[in-house]
């Protein structure tokens, strides 16, 4: 499945540390999530090798992450707008990156995730003691 989906998208290994890389770049410089990020990660070269990982695993189906995001981000003072600053950051930095069905790939998974991501954060925010809904 990998390397069918390697053909198809052009999406390797390779773009997925590129894209990454350059993405966090820009989230690091960023005035809106640049703070978020900064206050939380210490490690950076740990968290893009993560980051890798899950983009790996997303996109390519290598089934390399094993990590849990939903609880890593419900505790973060994040809303809608930083979810909309994250998507308009990782859509611009995938067109750049990425071939076009590469970047249509990538786009279409992370808006997915950052929608299944808000509905997990609102709901912790509204009741820090259930368990944090994924879909509404």
């Amino acid at each position: 499945m990998t390397a069918a989906l390697m053909a198809e998208t052009g999406l390797s290994p390779d773009v997925l540390r590129d894209l990454v890389h350059r993405f966090y770049g820009c989230v690091r410089a960023d005035s809106v999530l640049g703070p978020i990020f900064a206050a939380r990660i210490t490690d950076w070269a740990m968290h893009l090798e993560r980051m890798v990982t899950f983009w790996s695993s997303v996109a390519l189906m290598t089934g390399q992450y094993h990590g849990r995001p939903v609880p890593a981000h419900t505790p973060l003072p994040i809303n809608a707008a930083h979810f909309d600053r994250w998507l308009a950051l990782f859509r611009a930095t995938a067109i750049d990156t990425c071939a076009p069905a590469g970047a249509l790939h990538l786009i279409e998974r992370a808006e997915r995730i950052a929608h299944s991501l808000h509905i997990a954060v609102q709901s912790a925010q509204s009741d820090p003691v259930a368990p944090p809904k994924l879909f509404t």
